[in-house]
């Protein structure tokens, strides 16, 4: 009979096994040249995206933890090294796109290699190499959800405006009527991981956080909604934005969200599965924290804290709602009618008022894994929950994803908030 430790390395070898075949399945509708190019430099690669995932567990798993292992091939360690300072030197990321050599297949090839030299050191690794195969697991996950909107934005920038995965789609949903106020928690409450399974370091420790009386919209901001904002002057009336996000604004000529585009007077979005009608009832998604917190402003609400959202979300499962399961068209969907909070996991990650800093008691890790999110607690915003381009089982309450203010590629949407 198995024992519990063998039970838990084959189950750690079938998510091993299956987020890699994933990451290949969102990559087999590309050609080599859609793969090696790079659309700006927030992006990166579909190509590159597959091989760093790899230098990941060749470098931290098997080269440090199996006696004797041999790199597939020593150079790619300074290709495909993303910001791990303690790594060396490493390819300049915003020129990722001039990296034609190698090829797609090539890319492939070392996967498989890297695939089966971990299958086979898996049942012997020691526990802080076990540690770091899980590790690498969701940050894997991680760069799917990237690939995907890196991806989207490629093909966003061809005038074709080709479609990815050309499947029906299905009919409009009816909108879920007006916003509904839930309030919140209020006084004391605990946030932060709570020691129970897989987490990002930077998702603790668990400590107190005080809550003010507030309530939060039921439901994400819908495109309808976001229009509405766009037909009243949202994007030309200062009064509605931050000094910075009204500076963006006009340097960028920004007057919708990123996809949005005007076809015989209609506003149409691009996605993954081509041009379409804009979707009413949907979530609004690829807008930035600037233009999350105007919207707020404009309807007289606020963007929630990071504290109110993750104490509202405590004991939802987080693997409820419409997430990324197989490789085909991802989109956000309409609101379903109920009560209380909905799509507080999935279609779009929703932006929060609060900044992407350490917790109390925070310490990065030893060693260059430590370099994985403490590093990178400055000039950013939490985003909290799931998108229609997150793994299903990837997130969870205490999740804190962070972009820039003015970053809006992604698949990120706005709940509002207001104060009682």
């Amino acid at each position: 009979m198995a024992t519990r430790v063998e039970d838990q390395a084959g189950a750690l070898a079938q998510r091993f096994a299956a987020t890699r075949a994933l990451s290949l399945a969102l990559v087999d509708p590309l050609s080599d040249a859609d793969a090696t190019v790079q659309s700006m430099p927030d992006a990166s690669p579909a190509k590159w995206h597959l091989a760093h995932t790899t230098w990941f567990f060749e470098t931290f798993v098997l080269r440090d933890h199996v006696a004797g292992y041999e790199a597939f091939d020593p150079r790619f360690a300074f290709l495909f090294n993303s910001y791990y300072e303690a790594e060396g030197a490493r390819h300049a990321r915003d020129r990722r796109g001039l990296l034609t050599r190698p090829t797609l297949d090539g890319v492939r090839a070392w996967r498989a290699a890297v695939d089966a030299a971990l299958a086979r050191a898996l049942p012997r690794l020691p526990a802080d190499a076990v540690a770091l195969v899980e590790l690498g697991i969701h940050h894997e996950q991680q760069h799917q959800e990237l690939l995907l909107t890196d991806i989207l934005h490629l093909f966003g920038e061809n005038p074709l405006a080709p479609a990815i995965w050309d499947r029906p789609r299905p009919a409009p949903a009816v909108h879920p009527g007006p916003i509904r106020w839930i309030e919140g928690r209020q006084g004391i409450v605990e946030i932060g991981h709570d020691g129970g399974g897989f987490a990002f370091d930077c998702e603790g420790p668990r400590h107190a956080a005080l809550l003010h009386p507030h309530a939060l919209a039921d439901r994400p901001v819908t495109n309808a909604e976001w229009q509405s904002f766009v037909d009243d002057g949202g994007y030309t009336r200062p009064d509605h934005w931050l000094s910075d996000g009204w500076a963006w604004v006009r340097a960028e000529g920004i007057s919708a969200p990123l996809h949005w585009r005007q076809v015989n007077g209609r506003w149409h979005q691009f996605a993954l599965d081509g041009m379409h009608p804009l979707h009413p009832a949907a979530p609004v998604t690829h807008i930035s924290y600037y233009e999350a917190e105007a919207f707020a402003r404009w309807a007289g609400a606020r963007l929630p804290t990071e504290a109110e959202w993750e104490a509202s979300a405590a004991g939802m499962d987080p693997t409820a709602g419409n997430q990324l399961d197989a490789a085909g068209p991802v989109r956000p969907r309409a609101a379903p009618v109920g009560d209380g909070l909905r799509q507080m996991f999935g279609d779009v990650w929703e932006w929060t008022g609060s900044a992407f800093l350490p917790y109390p008691g925070f310490r990065p890790a030893a060693g260059a894994v430590g370099e994985y999110n403490g590093k990178f607690m400055s000039a950013q915003f939490v985003l909290k929950g799931a998108s229609c381009a997150t793994p299903r089982g990837h997130s969870r309450a205490s999740y804190r994803n962070f972009f820039h203010p003015h970053q809006r590629w992604q698949f990120t949407g706005v709940r509002l908030a207001r104060d009682l």
